[in-house]
């Protein structure tokens, strides 16, 4: 694999301007679709197949001040990605810069990534059966350029980077911001081995619909390390067993009809 690459999404700087979802729209071609306010400013109330990131809102009030909490939701590309695990027809895979990826000539739109995805991103279309999310915009980075939602971003709430580089940044900018913003957190999720969309997030992971501690669901773990690689032979196990005791079974039927009736233990007249 190249360079592992990622991208810090700093809650600080963010303006909410919705730029990062545009340029993610107009770079992939994906239609706009038709929204309503779901809260304050923000139009969409989750992702869907053909919007793969968008800016929630929240308003909290601390000390009769109120503070917008912005938040940039789209895949994390996980270090260790429970959707890949998860699925049975090996269509998700990492790119060779860090980024899940969805092969949509293997996908056949079961939805196993949107039920065990850590943080709920997958959504798969009812009309083309294919699961689709944030890609990392594999085609342009494999060229030297930067994912559209980062290269589109004005006050640089979004950069990209090598792995080392954006987590040295991360850490150092996270400090910075401390004094101002005390219950401010670095989320990187390590049991994932960590995220590739890294974040500085103002308040506590709850309040951004979170998970405090996200890691690969233990069912995914069992599916993927047990059952799976076994299943076959689990089930062709079970399949011959039956077979077995099917012949086994007609034999001793046929045994028994053939045997004499003193050799059954039954008189004649019976």
């Amino acid at each position: 694999m190249a360079e592992r690459m990622s991208v810090l999404f700093d809650a600080s700087k963010c303006t909410a301007c919705q730029a990062c979802s545009i340029a993610c729209k107009q770079w992939n071609s994906l239609p706009a679709e038709k929204t309503t306010l779901t809260s304050s400013y923000q139009t969409h109330d989750n992702l869907t197949p053909k919007t793969w990131t968008f800016i929630t809102f929240k308003e909290v009030w601390d000390q009769s001040k109120m503070e917008w909490l912005f938040f940039k939701q789209q895949c994390m590309h996980c270090g260790e990605a429970a959707c890949q695990k998860s699925c049975n027809y090996d269509a998700i895979s990492h790119t060779d810069k860090g980024f899940v990826v969805i092969d949509h000539d293997k996908c056949i739109g079961c939805g196993y990534c949107v039920t065990n995805c850590t943080f709920h991103v997958p959504r798969v279309d009812p009309k083309t059966h294919k699961a689709y999310k944030c890609t990392g915009c594999p085609e342009r980075v494999s060229n030297g350029l930067k994912p559209a939602c980062v290269q589109t971003c004005q006050p640089e709430a979004l950069v990209y980077g090598t792995r080392d580089e954006i987590m040295t940044m991360a850490k150092k900018r996270f400090e910075q911001i401390r004094s101002v913003h005390p219950e401010a957190v670095l989320y990187d999720a390590p049991k994932l081995d960590g995220i590739n969309f890294t974040y500085i997030l103002l308040r506590k992971p709850e309040v951004y619909h979170l998970p405090n501690d996200p890691a690969v669901p233990m069912s995914v773990d069992v599916w993927k390390d047990l059952v799976r690689p076994f299943g076959g032979v689990a089930i062709a196990g079970a399949l011959l067993a039956t077979t077995v005791g099917f012949i086994k079974t007609r034999g001793q039927k046929a045994d028994h009809h053939s045997a004499s009736p003193k050799d059954r233990g039954v008189s004649k007249d019976e």
